[in-house]
């Protein structure tokens, strides 16, 4: 397929397949916000509302009317989830639950912030849809509330007993930066470029290893490998994500060197978590090749992919290439012949190792329309761009 047919297939897939399948069974009309625990026809088999993924949706039909088009059913669902999240996502102290049940009772508050960046980027896109004044300040408010927990040394329970082997993850200079990068569209402070700094630096002084070629997802306060299972662990789509993160503030910066920064991310993570025995993108791996005890080491989801597609894509656009494009038509084919359901419509999420589905659900707790959804906008515009370069 040319830049043309791809651009089509990726925006057939958001247009015709995703957003319809979410918007046909996600909204909870009686009670507020959005299923997420769907059957692979769409029925409902658990009711309560993960607040991360209500913040998700949010943001994806936000985004839509701000990348595509204002189209007003898009605005009301957005509208919709984040009505649930303004009545029930936050606690007392500020902060935001985890899970609550259908009509928003708190189950569950974590140690972790991710309810409230997503929360923040999905009151930021709708206050840049319809200029509303009170989601931007929402916005704001939640993100400084995320970034004053982590910051602020004992304001969040750690995972560990940090004298005994201290140490800190991937995840939260990683989605830093990216709510960083959406909050600045609305807000002019500049708390939100040196978020994105300190992270973008985070990352490659302390989580790179380039005596690994890889990026690892725990290491010790200042970037000290630990030679534990969990220290050498490799998330190949979670560094994949973030190659593409730096590679697009780099492109907004005009800064050669974050899209290069990016591109060797990009590079090491695909090659490590390539399956060369059945194709696709393994979940977890060790960085010295020694056992995984991740149980799930091995299976292919969803997310790695989508997220490998927006990178290659991405990677070839900034730089012509043509080897971002050998991979990421390899990608493209593995994952659109075993991610998709041509009966019920959107992707199963969840595949053995040999591609074959291990869980026939399209969404839970974890899997909403995200990663999919962005992946297609992304991948959309960026093969219309090339296309009209011929």
């Amino acid at each position: 397929m040319d830049f043309g047919d791809l651009a089509r297939v990726h925006r057939d897939l958001l247009l015709q397949d995703v957003v319809p399948f979410w918007i046909r069974h996600s909204p909870d009309r009686e009670c507020g916000g959005l299923f997420t625990f769907l059957d692979e026809d769409g029925s409902v088999y658990g009711t309560d509302k993960p607040i991360w993924l209500q913040g998700r949706i949010a943001w994806l039909f936000a985004r839509l009317c701000n990348a595509v088009e204002k189209r007003e059913e898009w605005l009301e669902l957005s509208r919709h989830g984040l009505e649930f999240l303004r009545r029930h996502g936050y606690d007392d102290d500020g902060r935001m639950f985890f899970l609550t049940t259908r009509d928003g009772r708190p189950l569950r508050k974590r140690r972790y912030v991710f309810s409230e960046t997503f929360a923040a980027i999905a009151f930021a896109e709708y206050a840049k849809a319809t200029g509303d004044a009170e989601a931007a300040r929402m916005a704001a408010q939640t993100f400084d509330t995320a970034y004053r927990y982590h910051t602020t040394p004992g304001l969040l329970e750690p995972k560990e007993i940090p004298s005994t082997r201290p140490s800190k993850g991937h995840a939260m200079p990683m989605i830093l930066l990216a709510t960083a990068n959406i909050l600045r569209e609305v807000d002019p402070r500049p708390i939100y470029d040196e978020v994105i700094d300190r992270s973008v630096r985070e990352v490659f002084d302390h989580f790179c290893h380039p005596e690994f070629e890889a990026l690892l997802e725990t290491v010790g306060p200042n970037g000290e490998f630990i030679d534990t299972p969990e220290g050498r662990t490799m998330n190949p789509g979670h560094a994949i994500e973030t190659s593409w993160f730096i590679m697009d503030i780099g492109r907004r910066r005009n800064d050669p060197a974050l899209i290069e920064g990016g591109l060797r991310i990009l590079d090491w993570m695909l090659r490590k978590g390539w399956d060369d025995r059945y194709g696709g993108i393994l979940y977890f791996r060790d960085v010295l090749d020694r056992p995984s005890t991740q149980y799930e080491w091995d299976m292919k989801l969803w997310w790695p992919h989508t997220e490998a597609l927006v990178a290659c894509s991405m990677a070839h656009e900034l730089t012509g290439d043509e080897r971002w494009m050998e991979w990421y038509r390899k990608v493209h084919e593995w994952a659109f012949a075993h991610f998709p359901d041509p009966k019920h419509g959107e992707w199963y999420g969840y595949l053995h190792r040999d591609g074959t589905v291990s869980h026939r659900l399209k969404g839970n707790g974890w899997k909403g329309p995200f990663h999919l959804g962005r992946s297609a906008l992304l991948c959309w515009r960026t093969f219309e761009r090339l296309a009209e370069r011929g």
